[in-house]
């Protein structure tokens, strides 16, 4: 399976990617399995966050919908989950600044009255063919956007989150099958691995599960904005069902985590891969 050549200019744009991806408007059904609750969802602007904001919304979350700074696309989750009946709350911001993380929880307690499940998704990578192409400051920011954030927001979200509360963090087959070209990446995805299976022992005994989704290649506007046209175009391509997953078929996942099914799952990693396996 091929896509269409194509390049946007980081973070991207849902608008702007060729063909459509599939966030569930059309296909997800809820049956309630989390009713009552609220989320703060970051990343969720687009790709795999917008499919989560919406099948959280089906399922009777209320949503913060954490973005950097793609508005349109954002008030487009922001109105699929309206659309459910539910609240939907945007925040704007870089979650590499610590602030903004406080900021994330501070916004959700002030609008939606609580925290149940906090989903760190928001990510930045860059591809890099040669070693010399990454900066230190790149290095840095890749780091404190996609783990270090993670950190500031579940300890800030700590104190208002109560027994039965999720955490989720999104990592990546990466973690297990690091790409030369995406070294920063690669290393941070092992890091959030980690990290939850840490910080769900630290957090057990207060009742709060945390687990991590370990997504394949998705196609996302992430792909087109950081990655060549030629990659672009075979994205996909080299895992066992031949083609990139659709956002879609990666919410489910987040959804079980988030239910009182999953209860008794805490520092698992769920492989969402198109059947590459993580050992």
């Amino acid at each position: 399976m091929t896509q269409p050549k194509q390049q946007q200019t980081p973070p991207g744009r849902e608008s702007q990617l060729r063909p459509k991806a599939d966030h569930g408007e059309e296909s997800y059904k809820g049956s309630g399995r989390l009713k009552g609750k609220a989320a703060i969802i970051t990343g969720a602007d687009s790709g795999i966050g917008r499919a989560v904001a919406i099948a959280f919304a089906r399922e009777g979350a209320d949503v913060l919908v954490g973005y950097l700074s793609e508005h349109d696309d954002a008030r487009e989750t922001a109105k699929w989950v309206e659309k459910a009946g539910r609240k939907a709350v945007l925040l704007a911001g870089d979650v590499s600044t610590r602030a903004h993380c406080h900021e994330l929880v501070d916004r959700a307690m002030k609008e939606l009255g609580r925290i149940d499940v906090l989903v760190n998704n928001a990510a930045f990578q860059m591809e890099h063919d040669c070693l010399e192409e990454l900066s230190e400051d790149e290095w840095d920011y890749t780091f404190a956007t996609n783990i270090t954030a993670m950190f500031v927001t579940v300890k800030a979200a700590l104190p208002h989150l109560k027994r039965g509360a999720s955490i989720i963090n999104t990592a990546s087959v990466v973690s297990d099958q690091p790409r030369p070209k995406l070294i920063a990446y690669s290393a941070t995805k092992a890091a959030i691995v980690n990290f939850t299976g840490s910080l769900a022992g630290v957090l057990a005994g207060k009742g709060i599960r945390v687990n991590c989704v370990a997504p394949g290649p998705i196609w996302t506007p992430l792909i087109p904005s950081t990655m060549s046209p030629e990659h672009v175009e075979k994205f996909g391509d080299n895992v066992p069902l031949k083609r990139p997953g659709q956002p879609a078929e990666v919410a489910p996942a987040y959804v079980f985590l988030a239910s009182d099914e999953s209860s008794y799952v805490s520092g698992a990693r769920i492989a969402v891969t198109g059947g590459v396996p993580l050992i």
